[in-house]
């Protein structure tokens, strides 16, 4: 890793034992930050951290030199905030603001999450302004935390793989500054953003620059896919290999767009993420 590097790789790391064993988890890969989730992410709730939870986790994140926009935490996966039925609806809200509480008590600054799902039920435009209510209302009950959301690869009904969903969902929140986004490279480019050539990456960010702006770029999800391009398949696969290539990842380390904020593997073998994280340093210029 370079030292001076604006880069800060990481991988989502484990919290088997507890949420203060993933700043140890990702130290232990070299790892320069980390996503995480803050509990069972197969569980709608949990049990409360504990203060022995929250002053370990707070005292390992110092002691590796971890930082809040270092971290880019997720929520649980079973969370659909564009969900059509009602009941279903406020449990999963719930969830997520007892998710945005549990960010607050370990110190952390964003909420990373996917954007839901119409179920076929309802419009996408309907199931896309019900997300924006519902981080409202997380919003009107939590403090401080930015509710990140990620682009999805279009699977099934899932909402919010076009930037145009992402800038939608933007406007319909009230407060911007607790608002952002998160672009994983698997999904963008199962969605149809063709991030592998020059031409397609400049296009790309040059549409999410009109029509979101990089000012909500909060962090991002770095994989390689399965998926051919625009097959709206969510299929992560290893950094060197699938269809995005390689050239992807050594222009996203030149990009000073990038600089600063938590860029995290989820590639599908973590045996390998330290020597992912140390060739992703490798192609810096």
């Amino acid at each position: 890793m370079k030292e001076d590097s604006k880069k800060i790789i990481g991988a989502h790391v484990s919290i088997s034992g507890g949420v203060e064993n993933a700043p140890l988890n990702a130290a232990a890969i070299g790892a320069k930050g980390f996503a995480m989730f803050t509990k069972n992410q197969r569980q709608w709730f949990a049990k409360p951290l504990t203060d022995e939870n929250i002053s370990q986790f707070k005292a390992n994140c110092a002691k590796f030199g971890y930082k809040p926009e270092m971290i880019l935490p997720h929520d649980s996966y079973l969370i659909n905030l564009g969900q059509p039925d009602p009941k279903k609806l406020e449990k999963s809200r719930n969830s997520f603001v007892e998710e945005i509480h549990r960010c607050m008590q370990l110190g952390l600054d964003r909420l990373n999450f996917h954007p839901g799902s119409h179920l076929k039920t309802i419009p996408e435009e309907e199931c896309l302004d019900r997300i924006a209510e519902s981080i409202n209302i997380a919003h009107s009950e939590t403090e401080g935390v930015i509710a990140v959301i990620e682009n999805t690869a279009g699977q099934g009904s899932n909402v919010g793989y076009c930037f145009e969903h992402l800038a939608r969902i933007i406007d319909g929140v009230k407060d911007k500054s607790r608002v952002g986004v998160c672009i994983d490279t698997c999904h963008a480019f199962a969605s149809g953003y063709d991030l592998s050539t020059d031409e397609g990456y400049d296009w790309t960010w040059k549409l999410f620059e009109k029509l979101i702006g990089f000012q909500y770029l909060k962090g991002m999800h770095i994989n390689g896919s399965k998926s051919k391009l625009g097959s709206r398949v969510d299929r992560h696969h290893s950094l060197q290999q699938g269809e995005l290539g390689e050239h992807l990842f050594e222009r996203l380390m030149n990009d000073s767009r990038m600089d600063n904020i938590p860029l995290m593997l989820e590639t599908i073998n973590p045996d390998i993420w330290p020597e992912e994280i140390n060739w992703l340093y490798s192609l810096e210029k």
